[in-house]
């Protein structure tokens, strides 16, 4: 018998006026993996993430957070659950500490378990050193990293980020990165938001795409990747109104893509040209000549494998942060 899900989504749909956010997503996250959420901006994800939280009724469908229903047992959701946000929300005028500690209090730890609690997660997040200063002179990460905390006061079977990173320098993200991947190893469940694609092409053994409020795609990084073939081009134009000349030069290479296989791709706000390659250099070189012949000025041009970028870019059209 297979094991319940952790979260479990089924038919979400959800309206606002004539908008429909969601249009019937479905979501499966075992437990102990992190599923990543991505879309662009305006997609859904964080309509959705709101459902499974319990902070929005949806309009139809289910939802199920370790076995309890986001309707009917929101209690239950709630005391299963850590929410992290894009904005750290901790207390300015409060030390590290005593931000835990309160947030430990009000899951009505005593206030000897508060303090324990509340020792232990600062030292697992680097701050221990900090712990008794005002969080208003903590840098960015290291209020990123206290929000992280809060969200983990109440030991949660599922933890969701809602873009976690985002502004954060690399250093502080990849740091960030490896204490999500320490929860997952101790048991915990994830469902990831993000813009950064090469966050959730680490973090993230399973991908749901959406766009429109519908599931687009679905696998993991690396089935994802092989639904574009073998290398992709990428070729950057130096005149963005050559974009639509340059397809029709390109439309009747045979190498490009498999049969049925994803065609080339025009994304105006980079003067990218995204082309799917079945001949890896056989390909590049009849790129370069068929551009060529079309008057097409390049500016750069690469031949590489697939990355979660490319699958995102030829799927949606858009790139992570576009509206």
């Amino acid at each position: 018998m297979a094991a319940t899900p952790a979260v479990e989504a089924l038919g979400l749909v959800k309206h606002y006026g004539a908008v429909r956010a969601l249009d019937g997503v479905d979501l499966s996250v075992e437990e102990g993996t992190v599923l990543g959420l991505l879309g662009p901006n305006g997609a859904g994800k964080t309509t959705l993430v709101r459902i499974i939280a319990t902070l929005l009724v949806p309009d139809a469908g289910t939802a199920r957070v370790a076995g309890h229903d986001v309707r009917s047992e929101a209690r239950a959701v709630r005391a299963a659950i850590g929410l992290a946000g894009q904005f750290a929300a901790v207390d300015a005028l409060l030390s590290g500490r005593e931000n835990l500690v309160l947030v430990g209090r009000l899951y009505g730890l005593s206030a000897r378990q508060a303090a324990l609690r509340a020792e232990s997660l600062l030292e697992r997040l680097g701050l221990a050193d900090a712990a008794d200063r005002l969080v208003r002179g903590y840098s960015g990460g290291m209020r990123r990293r206290l929000d992280l905390g809060a969200s983990l006061v109440g030991r949660p079977s599922v933890l969701i980020l809602d873009e976690p990173t985002t502004g954060l320098d690399p250093r502080t993200r990849i740091e960030l990165w490896e204490i999500v991947e320490g929860l997952v190893r101790d048991g915990t469940t994830v469902l990831l938001t993000t813009q950064y694609l090469e966050e959730a092409d680490r973090l993230a053994g399973r991908i749901v795409l959406i766009d429109n409020g519908l599931t687009i795609a679905e696998g993991t990084p690396d089935e994802l990747k092989e639904r574009l073939g073998a290398d992709v081009i990428d070729a950057r134009l130096r005149h963005v109104d050559q974009g639509e000349i340059a397809l029709a030069a390109l439309a009747s290479l045979a190498t490009l893509s498999p049969p049925g296989g994803p065609a080339p791709t025009w994304h105006a706000e980079g003067r990218r040209l995204r082309i799917p390659s079945a001949g890896g250099a056989a390909t590049l070189l009849e790129t370069l000549r068929a551009l060529d012949a079309a008057g097409i000025e390049i500016e750069d041009i690469s031949l590489h494998r697939p990355s979660l970028e490319d699958v995102f870019l030829t799927l949606t059209g858009r790139g992570a942060g576009d509206a």
